[in-house]
């Protein structure tokens, strides 16, 4: 059955299963999950733990085998169980569904897996799995819900952010340094327990003793485009590039949002819904939410030039691009700039032409087509 991680500790008070399947991408959070495990086992005797690492060619009958057998140095074992990828063969899946089927008291099972999507979690394998286990699957924090995960991690240890407007301040001040990087910013949160005593935390003491350790997904840089967040947007720019991602990569992922907003606004004009739309076009949960505001900042034609613009930005990273523009008649849009000398200056406008339209950025030239 399911579980929610933040009820795992108070399942293991009570009671203790055989199996346990502990999933996501977010490595704090796992490490977290499985020590809770872990330490619920040696309090229950499972003193003797083995290690087994699925790689391509592992002998699934070892690990049947050590399920069915008594531990050599104690009562009870604990065997761990850790798979790298969800994209298991005939022989894997079977060995799985017969570890969910067999029964040994004296032997607790923990298997950690990465990231589900909906497609493997409907497999035979993980459904085996589910009904007779308990399986903890751990989500990504996102943004938003930062602020408080920081919160609560300093009432854990004591401490408290200041009320108020300050109050607010401080904890956007963390939230920027830390994104994307929970085990830094867990680091960074033991730091300030280490330095302050418990109590309110100030503005000044957090700035002095916080260090930026943010870190960036190109595939995140939609949310900070779709809200028209100009800072947060700078910030995942620049960062991106300091921590080498490649340009190409940040234009793709850029271009395919804006595919996406004209996608919708041309259904729109046929007399579609907006939520037909986004459910035919696969908008995830969390940009439903951000897609409305961005729709009302752009139309057809301002979307239809950041397309042209993006083109002259793939020659420009290329290194094809002549600095006169792209001549191809018939081919829309009618117009788009000229792109900077840099390229990554070029992305930051092509984001801003959806973030914060009719910005006058660099007041480059407009070239017709």
């Amino acid at each position: 059955m399911q579980l929610r991680v933040n009820a795992l500790k108070s399942h293991l008070a009570k009671t203790l299963g055989c199996l346990y399947i502990v999933y996501g991408d977010e490595p704090l959070l796992m490490q977290e999950a499985i020590a809770c495990i872990r330490s619920a086992a040696h309090a229950a005797d499972f003193t003797e733990r083995k290690v087994l690492f699925v790689d391509r060619g592992f002998d699934w009958s070892l690990l049947i085998g050590a399920i069915k057998s008594m531990s050599l140095f104690s009562k009870r074992q604990m065997i761990e169980l850790r798979i790298p990828t969800c994209k298991l063969d005939t022989n894997s899946s079977e060995a799985l569904k017969a570890l969910a089927a067999s029964k040994n008291p004296n032997t607790l099972t923990l298997i950690t897996l990465p990231r589900l999507d909906a497609v493997t979690q409907k497999t035979a394998w993980f459904t085996a799995l589910l009904q007779a286990g308990m399986v903890i699957r751990i989500d990504t924090v996102e943004r938003a819900q930062l602020p408080n995960w920081i919160a609560k991690r300093l009432a854990a240890q004591q401490q408290s952010i200041v009320s108020g407007d300050e109050g607010r301040r401080v904890l956007q001040f963390l939230t920027d340094r830390v994104e994307g990087n929970l085990l830094a910013a867990h680091q960074e949160i033991q730091k300030l327990g280490l330095l302050y005593p418990a109590g309110e935390l100030t503005f000044e003491q957090v700035c002095d003793s916080v260090l930026n350790v943010a870190r960036y997904n190109v595939f995140r840089l939609n949310e900070a485009i779709l809200t028209g967040d100009i800072a947060r947007l700078t910030r995942m720019l620049d960062g991106l590039r300091s921590e080498g991602e490649t340009a190409v990569l940040v234009l793709w992922a850029i271009s395919e949002e804006i595919r996406l907003l004209m996608r919708i606004k041309r259904g729109l004009t046929t007399g579609k819904s907006l939520a037909i739309l986004m459910h035919e076009n696969r908008v995830c949960r969390l940009h439903e939410q951000l897609i409305p505001s961005a729709l009302q900042r752009v139309d057809v034609s301002s979307l239809e030039q950041a397309v042209g613009f993006a083109v002259q930005i793939d020659r420009q990273i290329k290194g094809l691009f002549s600095g006169t523009g792209v001549t191809r008649p018939n081919i829309e849009p009618a117009y788009t700039l000229l792109p900077p000398a840099d390229p990554w200056d070029s992305l930051f406008d092509l984001a801003m032409m959806i973030a914060q339209p009719g910005t006058n950025i660099t007041a480059r030239p407009v070239v017709r087509l």
